[in-house]
Parts: C-alpha cells; structure tokens; sequence
C-alpha cells in the first residue's frame, strides 16, 4: 500500500512486504536522487538487513557508504551525531547526496536529525524496520537526540523524501520489542480507532499486520498534514508520552522501552482523566487489559511524586500549563490544558 503524507515537501510512504529490495529504486524516482547514499544503522539491524539495502541501492546505481552505531537509546545523543558528520564529510557528501536510516527509532529520529542539519539539510529516505517505527515514529518528520536529563529534547522537524516499511523485517524482532511496538498501535486504538483497538480486544487485529501498519499511517497522516509542527491538534498523537517519557527518564532509558513506558503513561493518563470526570469510567481498566494481553507491563515502582518531577521539561508545557492528552472514551480524544500544581493531585 501506498500512503502519501501532504506536508512540505509531500512523500510516499510504502507499506509492502519485500519492499526493503526496492528501495534503491524508489530513491531513483526520486526528484533528486544524487550519487551517494549513507545507510544509518545499529549493530543489533545492519548485519541482518543491511546488505541487502546496499545491494539495492547498489543496483540502482548509488555508491553506499555506512555509519553503524552501537544499538540502544544510549547512543541517541550529539556525540554520535557528530560522529555521522565526520563520516559524511571523509565520503565528501554534498547536499544533492542522501542519508538512509534502517532500523528502529533510535536510527531513524537520529539519522533524520543527522539529514536535518548536515549542510543545513540533505535528503534522507526512512527504512524502518521495527514495528514501532513502521507504525509511527517513521513518519511526520520529528528527528531528534536525547540530553541527560531528557528525551527528544534537541532536534528538527524534518520530513524524509520516502518511507519504506517492509512487514517481512517484524520477523526477526524478539517478542518483546514486536509487543513494545504494539504499545503504539493500541495508542492510535485508543485517540481515533476504536474498531483497531476492539480488534486488539478480540485478537484479530494481527492476522494482517501490513494492514494494521498501514491503519496506524494512515491515522497519523491526519494529524501530520493538518499540524505539521506539533502545536495543535498533533500533539494528541502524544498521549501516554507525558508520563511514559518521565518513566523512561527514570529509568534512564534502559530497562524500560518506549512502547512499554508509553502503555503505563496510557493507563495514568485515563486514570487521569477519569478523576477529572473527563473520560468514561472504566476507560483506564480496559487499556490495562489489553496491555496485559500483549504481554506489555502495567505498573512501575517508581512513585507519583517521582514520575511528576521528571515531567518537568515535557515539551507540550506551556508556560506553567501542561497539554495533557485525554481520552473521552476509547477512540475519542482531547487536548486538556491543566496548570501543572494540578497533575499532583492526579497521579
């Protein structure tokens, strides 16, 4: 399936098993195809998928260079960014050349931020091959790098010139980061699709998984074109994020995954919402269930007062307000601005 996202500039993103052999020949008929391409990868994904990317971009007449980076968050930050402009400048890359990012989000947000800012912007391609970053954090343009004292808080809103999602890479993932990635999918369940997220109720939904990708983009693409920099109505695309990036934080983003810190930020979050006597009651217990059911977790150790406090520089502050993402109901949601002496009470 073909999903195009109309932002500025627009691009395609392609949802199709075995499309990780056609990439060189989308990035061919490509507007500005240029003559090099760097791949951007971690160690745990290029030895698995990584020649044969380069076999594709090498077919289509690209000379391929590559960065591979130790895998995990920790890696995600402005050391390793400049270690990419360093190679980038060794292979004499000009800005009619390209970046690849393959992997999960980790290559993805920093590569991206890498093609954001190199000669003040060269072209990239997303190539994304775990569940979470096929099914959202490839699309929309968010690029970025981690600070110490929190996530995502240096970057660019970038769009990439094409998008690659190839279902067939899920295979090799280990069961707990395909389930990590489930904690997006039955986010988009739970802020706009709520036959998705009955789907996941009932256990059906995973027997077309290109489909469910292709849901979770084409949910996302509405929010994208109509906030491309995350003002407005994009940010409910963040729900469970304020808390789950605080737990992330807390755990210094290690033992913890996204998708896991995320699915506990849901079930705070309609907590939350339900104390305010803004989302039906019983909300918060029925995302509990499905995340129980997809072996994701649904407490943490660390408290109120902890996780509060390491909100502090969530990025949908506002002054002294917090844009908090609530749910009316499964598949409705809502942007709630709360003075942030509030959230105490809440959590």
């Amino acid at each position: 399936m073909e999903i195009e996202i109309k932002t500025a500039p627009a691009y395609v993103v392609t949802v199709e098993n075995g499309v990780l052999d056609r990439v060189g020949q989308i990035a061919r008929q490509l507007e500005k195809p240029g003559s090099k391409a760097m791949i951007i990868s971690d160690t745990n994904v290029f030895p698995i998928y990584g020649e044969r990317l380069e076999a594709s971009l090498k077919s289509a007449g690209f000379s391929v260079a590559r960065f591979v980076f130790p895998a995990g968050e920790p890696s995600k930050q402005l050391s390793t960014v400049s270690e990419i402009y360093e190679a980038l400048g060794k292979q004499e890359f000009t800005r009619s050349d390209f970046l690849v990012t393959l992997g999960g989000g980790v290559p993805g947000d920093m590569g991206g931020f890498a093609a954001a800012t190199f000669l003040r912007g060269i072209d990239f391609i997303q190539v994304p091959t775990s569940l979470l970053a096929q099914v959202d954090a490839s699309v929309g343009g968010k690029t970025g790098v981690d600070l110490p004292f929190g996530k995502n808080l240096v970057g660019a809103f970038y769009q990439p010139v094409a998008v690659a999602a190839d279902p067939e890479t899920l295979r090799t993932l280990p069961k707990r980061y395909f389930n990590d990635g489930l904690g997006e999918v039955i986010k988009y369940g739970c802020i706009e699709d709520a036959e998705l997220f009955r789907d996941l109720e009932a256990n059906r939904a995973l027997s077309d998984l290109p489909g469910v990708i292709s849901r979770c983009v084409l949910s996302k693409k509405h929010f994208v074109e109509e906030d491309t920099k995350d003002r407005g109505k994009r940010m409910t695309l963040n729900f469970g994020h304020t808390f789950g990036h605080a737990l992330e934080k807390l755990h210094h983003f290690q033992d913890l995954s996204h998708g896991e810190a995320v699915g506990l930020g849901m079930v705070m979050a309609a907590l939350a919402g339900e104390k305010l006597g803004v989302t039906t009651e019983g909300t918060a217990q029925r995302i509990r269930k499905v995340l129980e059911q997809y072996t994701l977790p649904v407490e943490d150790p660390f408290s109120g007062e902890e996780i509060l406090e390491a909100t502090a520089l969530d990025k949908k502050t506002m002054g002294d307000t917090l844009n908090l993402i609530l749910l009316s109901e499964i598949g409705q949601s809502m942007i709630y601005p709360l003075k942030k002496e509030k959230l105490s009470s809440l959590i």
